[in-house]
This record gives structure tokens, C-alpha cells and sequence, in this order.
């Protein structure tokens, strides 16, 4: 009769805990996001494990204020900075720290944030109105980015988010959006958002 081995809760840790430092590493020397496929065959172990992991290095990072944080976009991780201390990189790499956005900007940001991926015609079918300025405004500040074409009569363009875009509303994952309520537009939650990490800066 075959023994069943069953893991302690101090082995779980320190598993968990191995695996986290060994993703660290792995995403600190990357140079570029990983998805969750390549560090489950990196570290050859399920998803489980994977998961266990990750959250281990997302605890470390935050409760000991760590400068980085673990950021996911789909199925990519990727290390990134501290929201709260973003002004200190911005200012050595000389860069804004963040993208003065319009207000028709910003409608269509909120729009293909909470539904995307999402077309153009989509995009003004909520708008009411062309957004065609306002979408190459969000391409040019690396806020969204065309992502594939849509199975349907003309295969228009799909748009979404990217990793830019958590960064600069201070996110670690898509998840951390505010949940409008039905009274309040997804713009004025954004807007909600931006003011947050402003705070911070």
C-alpha cells in the first residue's frame, strides 16, 4: 500500500517561499515579462505551485517595502516599480511621471479598460461620438495597444490595455480596478484611480 506524503504547513512555506525567491530572480534578470507557461516549465511545477509562489514574492515585496512590485497582465509577470516611489525613477530617467490625458482621452481609456478587448466601433458605440483622436492619443503614450483582430465581418482592429498602463495608475493587475457602480461612468472611476496614485507621488 503506497504511503501518502502529506506536506506540514512550515514545508509549505518554505516551499513556497523558495519558489518565490528562484521567480524573483528569474523576472529581475528577464529584462522583459515572462508568462506564467515559461516560469511553470522554468521552475518545473503546476500551476499551483506557481501560484503559491507568486504570492509568497507579492507578501515579501509589501510587507517589507520592497522598491518593486509584481505586476500581471494576462498571463505575463513582471517586476516593476513601486508606485510610491515612481517619482525617483522618473526623475533619474527623465521622464513624465504621468500622461496628461484629455477628457475624451480618458472616456475612451475608461471604455476599453473595463471592456476589453473592444473595437473601435465598440468603443464609440459607448461613446456616442468619433474617438478616433483619442484612441492615437492612447497609443502614443503607450497606454493601449492593438492586440489582434476580431472574428467578425471586416476583422477590425482589438484593442486593450498594456503594462504602461498599470504602471501609471499605480495597479499591480487589472483586477485592482475600481468597481463602478451603476450609477458612476467607468471614467470617473479611472479618474478616481489617477487621483490615488497622484497621492502618492
Amino acid at each position: 500500500m503506497q504511503k501518502q506524503i502529506i506536506e506540514q504547513p512550515g514545508e509549505q512555506l518554505e516551499r513556497a517561499g523558495q519558489s518565490a525567491a528562484i521567480i524573483e530572480s528569474l523576472l529581475f534578470v528577464s529584462g522583459r515579462p515572462l508568462t506564467r507557461a515559461e516560469l511553470r516549465k522554468l521552475l518545473d511545477i503546476g500551476e499551483d505551485r506557481l501560484g503559491e509562489g507568486l504570492r509568497a514574492l507579492e507578501r515579501e515585496l509589501e510587507q517589507g517595502q520592497r522598491g518593486v512590485r509584481v505586476q500581471y497582465l494576462g498571463e505575463q509577470v513582471q517586476l516593476v516599480t513601486a508606485p510610491e516611489y515612481a517619482r525617483y525613477v522618473a526623475a533619474l530617467l527623465g521622464l513624465p511621471m504621468t500622461a496628461k490625458l484629455t477628457t475624451a482621452a480618458l472616456e475612451t481609456l475608461s471604455v476599453i479598460a473595463y471592456r476589453q478587448p473592444v473595437t473601435r466601433s465598440q468603443i464609440e458605440a459607448v461613446r456616442g461620438v468619433n474617438s478616433d483622436r483619442a484612441l492615437t492619443s492612447l497609443i502614443q503614450h503607450g497606454l493601449v495597444e492593438e492586440i489582434g483582430r476580431a472574428q467578425t465581418v471586416g476583422r477590425p482592429s482589438l484593442f486593450a490595455t498594456t503594462a504602461d498602463f498599470l504602471q501609471q495608475f499605480g495597479l499591480t493587475s487589472m483586477e485592482q480596478l475600481p468597481l463602478p457602480d451603476a450609477q458612476l461612468a467607468s471614467a470617473q472611476a479611472l479618474q478616481s484611480a489617477a487621483q490615488q496614485q497622484e497621492a502618492h507621488e
